[in-house]
């Protein structure tokens, strides 16, 4: 941010980094410049809701800035408790079946650093290649920037990786000094100069849903609306199902994500039922006849 973009006059000499100095940022927040040190230095760490609306204010932010902002606030105030250092990843069996019980809808849970924890059949399917690497290796940002699939699988990716950097940013924000984000971010900075260049925008979000255009090796182009539900008691885990408008080819193609499945079960099913077996009991196999529906 420029001083001529906040209709302030640029001033005399060079200055040897962009952006606003601290004299004028606290010009435009109406705080002196003695306060806006202490509070960058951390010397202040109580600021009112009415200072931190006039720096957002100043600072031009909307929407998830700003909230982040007054977050951190409330954060180094000591008004809300800190983000644990590290992340469960163990996602509660009551979860797992969530997963099952949206099929066919594609779904799967996340850690607060974006590492994929769990997935339902269609839920894997709609990130392919993925699974091919170690457990601890699934992180959607690394997917997004350093598998050749995760490369082509949005559109437009550019628009996908700036999301996914700027919740990393978010995170990193609560808690610079979380080990697998500052791993996960210097492997990153290191293997992708186009990560590097957003992570230095400083850019903050948190999706709560939106809309995503995949252009699926398989299943083929569809644009998927999709939903993050935060998961109480986890440490930041979310998870995330996506669903297409009823009737429409979005819908067809995200249906092929789960046929898989539904074809092998179909495959599994007897073409004829033996005498004395009743196709609509209960799918527990029949020790007498050894076929899928109970026997009479």
């Amino acid at each position: 941010m420029r001083p001529e973009e906040v209709g302030l006059p640029a001033g005399a000499g060079v200055r040897r980094t962009p952006g606003l100095r601290r004299e004028e940022l606290a010009a435009l927040a109406g705080v002196s410049v003695d306060y806006y040190i202490r509070l960058e230095r951390g010397r202040e760490a109580n600021p009112s809701p009415a200072v931190v609306d006039a720096l957002g204010r100043a600072l031009r932010l909307r929407g998830d800035g700003y909230e982040r902002l007054h977050e951190l606030a409330e954060l180094a105030a000591g008004r809300v408790s800190e983000l644990p250092a590290c992340s469960d990843h163990t996602v509660r069996e009551s979860v797992l079946r969530m997963l099952e019980s949206v099929r066919p809808l594609p779904a799967y849970v996340v850690s607060r650093h974006n590492r994929v924890l769990a997935a339902n059949p269609p839920g894997r399917r709609l990130l392919p290649g993925l699974w091919d690497w170690p457990e601890d290796q699934r992180n959607l940002t690394r997917y997004l920037f350093l598998h050749p699939v995760g490369r082509t699988l949005y559109d437009p990716w550019e628009e996908n990786v700036a999301l996914s950097v700027a919740h990393l940013r978010a995170v990193a924000g609560a808690d610079p000094d979380d080990p697998e984000l500052t791993a996960l971010v210097g492997e990153l900075v290191l293997k992708s100069p186009e990560f590097a260049r957003l992570w230095e925008r400083y850019d903050v979000c948190e999706r709560g849903g939106g809309q995503k255009t995949f252009q699926h090796p398989k299943a083929g182009p569809m644009t998927l609306t999709y939903e993050v539900m935060r998961l109480a008691r986890t440490g930041g885990q979310r998870m995330v199902v996506y669903q297409a408008a009823p009737g429409t080819p979005d819908e067809e193609a995200m249906s092929r994500l789960d046929a898989a499945d539904t074809a092998a079960a179909a495959d599994a099913r007897p073409e004829s039922v033996p005498s004395g077996c009743r196709p609509e009991a209960a799918a527990e196999p029949c020790l007498a006849c050894a076929q899928t529906p109970a026997h009479a």
